[in-house]
């Protein structure tokens, strides 16, 4: 990243003082209610897994607003596997060699996370009694010079923009409770920094690597990635929700929608973003089968 460093302090410098003027203290931030009224929306009913299934329609509207509470839990609960595996990543790269030009900025974005991790797991232990459990499995393999690190930086860029895109669209709805709306937007407000950082980093680390790695490094980060993006989505269509919210055969229920053309239409619609830059940007030669 020789090339573009002064360009890159530049970036490092804005999104540190943007996260010190917009410090948000995580525990007098949110007005949390003692209790909630399930018969309202907690995720947008348009987000929600199920939608446009068979298996949604024959939700009654209070089944539908059970259905999004859990919905909600879920969302909240991959998002705090999620930051927790950034934040254990992000520590172990803090001020080494290769990362002193960062590492100012991976002191606010870690902060940011853990303060994330807050939010959402306030939510999930105080109005649903936990955490649905995290099911990736990671397992140890050699890599090549710099993949490890540009396979954690692009699995993050990967995750938020993903989340992202749910956050945006929830901070406006008006239909949600406003504990849920509260959460979505402030999480939206401190991503916006982490996004631009990472699609910045991403862009950089594989135009510098790309042109060390051979053919079959190239093509296992690109499979990888693939993988990895089918299986974030994957989490989205959670048995264990279903399965609280009274639906019957929650694990049928949880294949058949996500093989749903109206499910696949909505991953395509909420990856878009996402895909396109990793496209434009060659770290993706074709697009996945969502």
């Amino acid at each position: 990243m020789s090339s573009t460093n002064t360009e890159f302090q530049k970036l490092v410098a804005k999104l540190c003082a943007a996260s010190e003027k917009n410090y948000v203290n995580p525990y007098s931030r949110l007005e949390w209610p003692d209790a909630l009224d399930r018969d309202q929306w907690f995720m947008s009913p348009e987000l929600i897994s199920l939608h446009g299934t068979e298996a949604y329609e024959r939700l009654s509207d209070s089944g539908r607003q059970k259905l999004s509470f859990y919905e909600a839990v879920n969302f909240f609960s991959l998002n705090i596997h999620g930051e927790k595996a950034l934040v254990e990543g992000l520590a172990r790269r803090l001020y080494l060699v290769e990362n002193q030009l960062i590492s100012p900025y991976l002191h606010h974005f870690l902060d940011e996370e853990n303060k994330h991790m807050v939010y959402f797991g306030g939510f999930c232990t105080q109005y649903a009694g936990g955490v649905y459990p995290d099911r990736k499995v990671a397992f140890a393999r050699e890599y090549a010079e710099g993949e490890e690190d540009f396979l954690f930086f692009t699995k993050v860029l990967i995750f938020e923009e993903i989340v992202d895109e749910y956050n945006v669209r929830m901070a406006k709805d008006k239909r949600l409770a406003p504990i849920a709306m509260d959460i979505n937007l402030i999480h939206h407000q401190e991503e916006t920094r982490h996004l631009a950082f990472g699609r910045k980093l991403v862009r950089e680390m594989f135009a510098h690597h790309v042109k060390e790695w051979s053919e079959e490094v190239l093509d296992r980060v690109r499979a990888y990635l693939a993988d990895y993006l089918v299986a974030t989505w994957k989490e989205y269509y959670n048995p264990d929700a279903y399965r609280d919210a009274g639906l019957d055969d929650p694990y049928g229920t949880h294949v058949r929608a996500f093989a749903h053309p109206a499910c696949r239409d909505h991953r395509r619609s909420i990856s878009a973003k996402c895909m396109n830059y990793l496209l434009e940007n060659g770290i993706l030669d074709r697009e996945p089968a969502l």
